[in-house]
């Protein structure tokens, strides 16, 4: 595996390397992922992924017999593109000597795990379209997610679009301009429930 392998971090750990420490439970202590804000967001959505892909696969299992690994694998590789650093978003900050400055790739951890949270969603992935690097450029949101097939679609999409805007608006000073949301396929869950 090289450098330039897409399924490695800019810290050299690969995504297999990740998943093999979450499945032991993170032990023992790994200081170098741990300590790593791009393997941390990397566990985040690993983690995220591991909970859906186990209760999508018993749901397939009983109703289809063994699934497509393709969606996973698809879902796996948006992570390991988007917990990449990427490029830095600049912070206001009242002292012109100090720079500050926000990773993409934690943007687009937030807006993962806010997207993530709304019940019936899995974020596929996300991206930043736009000047990022230039305070106040106007930027639009790109976000796939797959559906559960029995939420109201519309309402869920609000409801994601609405809760991204509020966590990018809290904590970043991006310009969004919009939000664009692709449902790009449907699941069945038995969370979907949750907190209902």
């Amino acid at each position: 595996m090289t450098a330039s392998d897409p399924r490695m971090l800019a810290c050299g750990k690969t995504i297999d390397e990740l998943s093999n420490y979450l499945a032991g439970d993170r032990e023992p202590y790994d200081p170098a992922i741990e300590n790593c804000p791009e393997c941390l967001n990397a566990l985040s959505g690993l983690e995220d992924l591991s909970a859906w892909s186990r209760e999508l696969l018993e749901e397939d299992g009983r109703r289809l017999g063994a699934p497509d690994e393709s969606w996973i694998r698809g879902i796996l590789d948006s992570i390991v593109l988007e917990v990449r650093a990427g490029r830095d978003l600049p912070v206001a900050h009242p002292d012109p000597r100090l720079t500050v400055v926000i990773a993409e790739g934690a943007v687009r951890a937030l807006v993962r795990s806010v997207g993530g949270s709304i019940p019936g969603v899995v974020i596929a992935g996300c991206s930043l379209d736009g000047d990022v690097e230039t305070p106040g450029a106007p930027l639009r949101v790109v976000l796939t997610m797959s559906l559960d097939w029995q939420v109201p679609a519309a309402d869920v999409i609000t409801a994601v679009r609405d809760a991204v805007a509020e966590a990018l608006a809290e904590h970043t000073e991006l310009r969004v301009d919009d939000i664009d949301i692709s449902v790009v396929d449907v699941h069945r869950s038995t969370r979907t429930g949750e907190g209902s």
